[in-house]
């Protein structure tokens, strides 16, 4: 049975994850990097043709890998490359560098359609942005910058396996779910409807901040999709408490259920608290994280280029001594 589950998050590592000593970054800062992050693995997926089973798989190492590591470290895209290309290398659907470097380039570029958004009014950027789209320069990758990419995804990759202690096993719920949805005679509903909206529901737990793949099992996961689509179907569903039948308690069910089915509103609660340009302007990066950090009186110790990264809250006596430093050498200036 070992091979049906995963090792999940203890508790220190979750605390350690939003722990001042441990790349603090805000909350809405956190959860916004690594749903736009997650995104980005699957889009990729998609393009390089690889099978959903080895993407959802690279989702759940890069989320083990930003529990030790901090997330300051590498570039966002980049530890996405990294995850998925050591993810596919390791099963029957292995992707040359070459094709890993050219997807993320172009979905990185202006010419995806991948967290843009056309809400600009001035009809000048309209036009000028409906000439970079598709515009195969946009997202050309030269061999130096190739090259580059490759080094990096390379580096990370070690760095990966590292802080996993090699151990990149991942269970996922899905075939568990079906298997369980045959169990229950389909609930009476049609079968691919129920089928296909449970599977979709998994899928978006991958993207959840709350790190639902990390903290329960996929038995659990498997329930709770089937109990979500079952009431977004309407099917009538067994009189009986029916999730224990898979070992699953009332109470665990209850917390995956709420959390797959609000990811939707919090994407939606993000944009109507500021947020509506960050998941509208391409891929976020780790500089405009560090400069909304810096906004906020919160400032990145390291260099994070592979040595770690933490944050810092400046203390009002700092920041006022910083800033009559400043002010000073304008002077002198």
């Amino acid at each position: 049975m070992a091979h049906m589950t995963n090792p999940l998050a203890t508790v220190d590592q979750l605390y350690q994850r939003t722990s001042s000593s441990f790349s603090a970054l805000p909350d809405d800062l956190r959860d916004i990097m690594f749903f736009a992050t997650q995104c980005l693995t699957q889009a990729a997926g998609i393009l390089l043709r690889i099978p959903q089973s080895v993407t959802a798989q690279a989702g759940v190492v890069l989320a083990r890998y930003w529990l030790v590591d901090s997330p300051l470290s590498h570039e966002f895209s980049d530890v996405s490359a990294a995850a998925l290309f050591l993810v596919a290398k390791l099963s029957a659907h292995p992707c040359p560098t070459r094709d890993v470097c050219n997807v993320y380039a172009y979905l990185l570029s202006s010419s995806s359609a991948l967290f843009r958004e056309n809400k600009d009014k001035d009809k000048d950027k309209d036009k000028d942005k409906e000439k970079d789209k598709g515009d195969p320069s946009t997202y050309y990758l030269s061999e130096s910058a190739y090259s580059a990419l490759r080094s990096r995804i390379l580096a990370i990759e070690p760095r990966i396996l590292a802080a996993l202690s090699f151990d990149t096993h991942v269970a996922l719920p899905h075939p568990l779910a079906i298997t369980y949805l045959q169990a229950l005679d389909f609930l009476s509903a049609p079968r691919a409807a129920i089928s296909g909206l449970a599977v979709s529901y998994l899928n978006t737990a991958l993207l959840s901040p709350q790190l639902l793949y990390l903290t329960h099992q996929p038995p659990a996961l498997a329930v709770a999709a089937i109990y979500s689509a079952a009431r977004d179907l309407g099917a009538k569903m067994p009189d009986c408490a029916w999730w224990e039948v898979f070992d699953v308690d009332r109470e665990e069910l209850g917390f995956l259920v709420v959390g797959m089915r609000s990811l939707e509103g919090w994407v939606r609660a993000r944009r109507r608290d500021g947020h509506e340009d960050i998941l509208a302007e391409g891929m976020i990066t780790r500089a405009w994280v560090e400069e909304q950090m810096k906004k906020r009186g919160l400032r990145v110790v390291g260099n994070g280029n592979g040595g770690g990264a933490d944050v810092e809250m400046e203390d009002e006596e700092a920041d006022m001594m910083r800033r009559m430093d400043e002010k000073a050498a304008q002077l002198e200036g």
